[in-house]
């Protein structure tokens, strides 16, 4: 990593942080990501050799440690207290970017995989009770081979399918990604989206009550941005982008 050449512990901190895909990294290890693969999943733009070269330079700066699994070859890796201290720095930076941050969705940011990726991540199974919820996720603006993704819930996990798992769909939901990219960061009501039909759920009502449930949105959703703010002693209604 290439250093300011300052002694300012402010400058000693932005040279291990500050690097490219750092506070990424870091994000991703602070919510239990420890294998390579998921690591690489939430960086899909970093080169896999890039990944491997930073995960070794913040081992070497004593920011992230490297375990062997417990079961069969390869490593595992996690963050270091050093490393956990950054992480009300990444959060900050989240905050931040929740309230200040652009708000409509520039051509480079829809990505269907890395929102696959924190929806596989972040649903709760769990919800829809006992026994084995199949919901189908339907991009209704994508083409084909993009369109249509499985989420298994079963024993308290879900998993995301790239083919028909050959089980019967329970709940079926149709969107466009740009509007479920809203819905998860927080900038589109679920209630709004179901009401004005930009996200249509089809199935049992026991099940399309729980959807607010299994849908976990970004932990930082709840942040409004600036301009939504009210004056003190206001309260304006959230808006949908």
């Amino acid at each position: 990593m290439k250093g300011y050449g300052q002694f300012c512990p402010i400058a000693k901190a932005a040279q291990v942080f500050c690097e490219r895909w750092t506070a990424l990294i870091i994000r991703d290890l602070g919510v239990g990501m420890t294998r390579f693969s998921e690591l690489h999943r939430g960086v899909p733009l970093m080169s896999r050799s890039m990944l491997s070269r930073r995960l070794q330079a913040l081992e070497s700066e004593g920011v992230v440690e490297r375990r062997p699994k417990a079961a069969g070859r390869g490593s595992t890796y996690h963050l270091t207290p050093a490393g956990r201290e950054f992480l009300p720095i990444v959060e900050a930076l989240g905050v931040w970017g929740q309230r200040w941050g652009r708000r409509e969705l520039a051509d480079g940011e829809v990505d269907i995989h890395l929102l696959l990726w924190a929806m596989e991540h972040g649903v709760r199974a769990e919800a829809f009770g006992k026994g084995r919820t199949v919901v189908l996720v339907e991009f209704c603006d994508q083409p084909s081979h993009k369109r249509r993704w499985w989420f298994v819930n079963e024993a308290g996990e879900a998993e995301l399918c790239v083919k028909d798992p050959g089980f019967e769909v329970d709940l079926h939901l149709v969107v466009g990604l740009r509007d479920m990219i809203y819905i998860w960061r927080g900038d589109l009501p679920l209630a709004h989206a179901l009401d004005t039909g930009r996200l249509r759920a089809d199935g049992p009502f026991r099940l399309r009550r729980a959807l607010a449930t299994w849908l976990t949105l970004y932990p930082l959703a709840h942040v409004r941005p600036a301009h939504e703010e009210a004056p003190p002693g206001q309260d304006t209604a959230r808006g949908s982008t």
